[in-house]
């Protein structure tokens, strides 16, 4: 039990921006086009309000009267991508890009769909074509470091998360946040705790309202025997997440290796119901046991007092 148990993060977030707006010409488009393009402005507004379904059958409206339009197409796909269905969103970016090849909305939003189906490789390429279209945008720095971060690339990873946070210029804090979270899992990674703690506290100061962040840094604190420190971020991970199950597996740990036996227990009866609720049965049978070597340690404690 010397160890924290660390929660995978989040790179689940990637950034998938980019709604691409059509500029309309009426003295330019014939009818149908005209058509097309008043579908294509619906299925826009439908998808700035999460309405992914019906945008979807408004861009595939438009498709079907303009077949060579572009712009539908990438939108499509950054429809199907909201649903997670990541194969119609590979489609649907290669058919943009392919009529569109400098479409770099097209190139991330593949990425990222490649990425969620565990195929990092084709992932790093589609954002290596993005890097290649528009060096100076962030988001495929950002994006290729992810994948290669779950390939266990690490020292690649860091490289891009830090040229993400060279190039970023006007971006709201949260973003910012995201990639110090995962720089500091990188560098977590790597047994780098001090750099690793230190971007997770500046995840922290740009989005402190997101748990993840205190997760890592107590993992870090944790992993490195700062114990106090562990047990304050586990806490503030709770105070946000009441529900997460190994914040309290990891601040029980954490109290035992203190000394504060009881205080464990508590943490790890409380991660054990929430592990049991989400059907987690193996880490609820190990967390059974971990209680009985604390309950040991009780009673070897009453004895001797």
């Amino acid at each position: 039990m010397q160890r924290l148990i660390r929660q995978m993060t989040t790179i689940a977030l990637a950034f998938a921006m980019g709604l691409l707006l059509c500029s309309q010409n009426t003295f330019a488009l014939s009818y149908p086009q005209t058509s097309a393009t008043e579908i294509f402005q619906s299925g826009i507004k439908k998808l700035e309000f999460g309405n992914y379904l019906d945008a979807i059958s408004d861009f595939t409206q438009a498709i079907n009267l303009k077949d060579d339009f572009a712009i539908a197409y990438s939108n499509r796909c950054l429809a199907y991508l909201q649903l997670q269905d990541y194969g119609n969103a590979i489609a649907d970016c290669n058919q943009a890009i392919d009529l569109a090849p400098h479409n770099l909305e097209a190139y991330l939003n593949r990425g990222i769909a490649y990425y969620r189906q565990g195929d990092y490789t084709t992932a790093i390429e589609s954002n290596n074509q993005a890097i290649a279209l528009k060096p100076g945008n962030f988001r495929a720095y950002y994006n290729r470091g992810i994948a290669t971060a779950a390939m266990g690339e690490y020292d690649h990873a860091i490289a891009d998360f830090n040229l993400a946070l060279s190039l970023v210029t006007d971006v709201h804090s949260y973003s910012l946040a995201e990639i110090y979270n995962d720089l500091g899992s990188a560098q977590l990674h790597l047994t780098n705790f001090d750099a690793a703690k230190h971007n997770f506290s500046l995840a922290i100061r740009f989005n402190p309202d997101d748990f993840r962040a205190y997760f890592n840094r107590g993992c870090a604190c944790g992993r490195n025997h700062d114990y106090p420190n562990a047990v304050r971020d586990f806490s503030h991970t709770i105070k946000l997440n009441p529900a997460n199950a190994q914040a309290y597996l990891n601040r029980g740990i954490a109290q035992h290796n203190l000394g504060y036996e009881e205080a464990a227990l508590s943490d790890l009866k409380i991660a054990a119901i929430y592990f049991e609720k989400q059907n987690k049965n193996l880490a609820y049978e190990r967390i059974l046991n971990l209680i009985k070597v604390v309950q040991k340690q009780i009673s070897l404690e009453s004895v001797i007092g």
